[in-house]
């Protein structure tokens, strides 16, 4: 069986294990630029989920923001840190239980699509993962909310 190679990264960051086809949505939080390094595998073969996406990031540690808006669309990923090529943190994400001016309510009547007030949910404890907004009270898939960019 043949392998594909990528290349290692002396610095930076690695996200793993990001369900086949949410890379993009991953990729819009990043903010990348024309002059990262990036490696991106989609739709590789995985033991874990079947199949995966990964992105590979030289120099960049990402922001709690980016964190937390990543673990709301892969909860299942997985955080690599690299330092002079050698893992020197690995952690899963998960989604946290008060998610603040990241995603925006779909109630087109919330208060936060009327006034300039940041919008809060809470992780409810629902199968699948809800959030509920803190004003209107409204409960809602992770898939029907809109990250912010």
């Amino acid at each position: 069986m043949k392998q594909i190679k990528v290349n290692a990264i002396k610095n930076g960051t690695v996200i793993d294990h990001i369900t086949t086809g949410k890379i993009r949505k991953v990729l819009d939080i990043l903010h990348l630029d024309g002059t990262d390094i990036v490696m991106i595998g989609m739709n590789l073969s995985s033991k874990k989920l079947g199949r995966k996406d990964i992105i590979k990031i030289e120099n960049k540690e990402l922001s709690e923001l980016e964190v937390n808006s990543i673990a709301l669309i892969a909860p299942e990923a997985t955080l690599i840190i690299i330092k002079d090529f050698e893992v020197v943190k690995k952690s899963s994400l998960k989604i946290p239980e008060y998610i603040e001016d990241i995603i925006s309510c779909p109630n087109p009547k919330c208060i936060t699509n009327e006034e300039r007030i940041i919008s809060k949910f809470k992780l409810t404890n629902d199968e699948p993962a809800q959030v509920r907004c803190i004003y209107c009270e409204k409960k809602y898939l992770i898939d029907e909310v809109k990250i912010k960019n």
